[in-house]
């Protein structure tokens, strides 16, 4: 079987709450950055072996929905690329 690379973003939605972002962007605007917004973000790259990409985008949004991501408070991203 072929090997992905599968690279999965995790943000939270918009809306939700960010510190971590807010804390960030006030300190760049102290350092003289002019930003109209940050946000933050997790990103994981999974390597694993599938029989093509659309079934290692499927197991990928899996683990993702069960495990990387809420689903009620974060959106995410999967892209898959192979190795």
């Amino acid at each position: 079987m072929p090997g992905y690379t599968v690279t999965v973003t995790v943000r939270l939605k918009q809306g939700v709450l960010d510190p971590e972002a807010e804390t960030t962007q006030r300190a760049l605007e102290r350092l003289g950055f002019d930003l109209e917004d940050l946000r933050s973000a997790d990103q994981f790259e999974l390597d694993l072996t599938a029989e093509d990409a659309e079934a290692a985008q499927e197991r990928a949004e899996e683990m993702t929905e069960r495990l990387l991501a809420n689903p009620t408070i974060h959106d995410y991203e999967v892209a898959v690329d192979p190795r």
